[in-house]
């Protein structure tokens, strides 16, 4: 956690880290979705890695 709160004051004008960004913007996510929003999110991302990857075998 500290380390956290280190990279934000470390950055110029005070502005969020990536990685502060993407926990903010999960907690909210997580905050207005249910269990099946996830579950239908990760089978379409799992289902586009997978049609990538067939396609640049070939």
């Amino acid at each position: 956690m500290a380390d956290n709160q280190n990279n934000n004051q470390n950055n110029s004008n005070n502005k969020m880290s990536y990685e502060e960004a993407g926990r903010k913007g999960g907690e909210k996510t997580a905050q207005n979705h249910d269990k099946e929003f996830f579950q239908e999110i990760g089978e379409k991302g799992g289902k586009a890695n997978r049609e990538n990857r067939e396609n640049n075998n070939s």
